[in-house]
């Protein structure tokens, strides 16, 4: 590994999107026409989801950074588009502001009712927006040990993505109520370490022999080793209001691998620490955003969250240019000026009084650069 290439740290980026009533501003039911449109024109690179008020959409496997920009772009404004010659908006938020589950329809799909009927009222309740962000690995030997030192940085990623302080109607008092929704799915959060990859493997074996899983899409961890591809996927974060806020989380996450990837090839490694601290952390992030304080586990004390994140940066520092990805990072520090996506929101509230309002700033916002 003496000379590092990093070319095989491609990405894929997937954002669920929010279907809007023009009129209302309530979450809508589109009956998929959004999906069987925009399939036409983007083939499989968008999907229907479980709820019919959800579009999500993947990029293609992306060399670089720029690439995954320049598609996420394209699939942004490409649905708005639809969506608006079909008398819909289109917003990304983590939750809709005060639209209630209860009146939204499942998407008919064999896989969803499976879902539905084991989970109940969890899943039917799971109305939430995500971004997903996959990193190329090598090979899994590779991937596992990255992701299990990568659980580490989560938190500090999570805290910039936060975008779902509203649920039902009502302020939560959380920057990101939408993981406090998905906690309620089994196999869910932080996931444990892994000594290796066969120790992966044999627990998603065990877990398909008794029935708990028939595959291991249905293991719904903030990360996880791809149970078909050579990646590893970013799950935790919130999908972000604007194309530049999905780039640059995208980026870090890239650097993350990098990084680790390039100690590793130094015989070196970061710290690895429990699942119950790291738990301690994602908590924060969802409760207080970028403005709260996380724990130095090292350090053995409370850290102001964006302090880390600099720290972060610094971390990563020396590989985000052979990735070509420091405008991308740089971006970060504009979140720290503007405030996440549920800083935003928060202000619009708070300067409205109205979630209508609120509403129409996220959408506003979806092809902000």
């Amino acid at each position: 590994m003496g000379n590092l290439n990093y070319k095989h740290f491609t990405l894929g980026v997937e954002e669920e999107y929010m279907v809007l009533d023009p009129h209302t501003r309530e979450l809508k039911s589109h009956e998929q026409r959004i999906v069987q449109e925009g399939q036409k024109i983007l083939k499989d690179k968008v999907k229907a989801e479980m709820h019919q008020a959800v579009v999500e959409v993947g990029t293609d496997i992306c060399c670089n950074i720029e690439e995954a920009f320049k598609d996420v772009a394209s699939l942004r404004g490409n649905i708005a588009q639809i969506a608006g010659d079909l008398g819909y908006r289109i917003g990304a938020a983590g939750t809709h502001p005060f639209s209630h589950w209860e009146t939204q329809l499942i998407t008919e799909h064999v896989r969803y009712s499976e879902i539905v009927n084991e989970l109940q009222e969890a899943a039917r309740s799971n109305l939430i927006f995500g971004l997903h962000v996959h990193v190329g690995m090598e090979d899994r030997r590779m991937a596992i040990h990255i992701a299990n030192t990568a659980r580490y940085f989560l938190p500090h990623v999570y805290a910039l993505s936060t975008n779902s302080p509203f649920w039902e109607g009502r302020e939560t008092g959380y920057k990101s109520f939408r993981t406090k929704v998905f906690d309620k799915f089994p196999r869910t959060g932080i996931p444990d370490y892994f000594d290796n990859i066969e120790a992966y493997e044999s627990y998603v074996n065990l877990l398909i022999k008794t029935n708990c899983i028939d595959n291991a899409k249905k293991i719904w961890w903030d990360l996880r080793v791809h149970p078909f591809f050579n990646t590893v996927e970013f799950r935790i974060c919130d999908v972000p209001m604007t194309i530049n806020e999905t780039i640059a989380i995208a980026a870090l996450f890239q650097a993350i691998c990098a990084k680790i990837y390039k100690l590793r090839g130094q015989n070196l490694n970061f710290m690895i620490y429990q699942r119950s601290l790291i738990n301690e952390n994602k908590w924060r992030a969802s409760r207080y955003g970028i403005d709260g304080t996380l724990i130095d586990f090292g350090k053995e004390t409370e850290v102001n969250t964006r302090a880390l994140i600099y720290e972060l940066l610094n971390f990563v520092d020396d590989v985000v240019d052979e990735l070509g990805s420091r405008p991308a990072i740089e971006y970060i520090t504009r979140i720290f000026e503007l405030g996440t996506g549920a800083d935003r929101q928060l202000a619009v509230y708070r300067q409205t009084g109205s979630l209508v309002n609120v509403v129409d700033y996220i959408q506003e916002q979806f092809l902000t650069i």
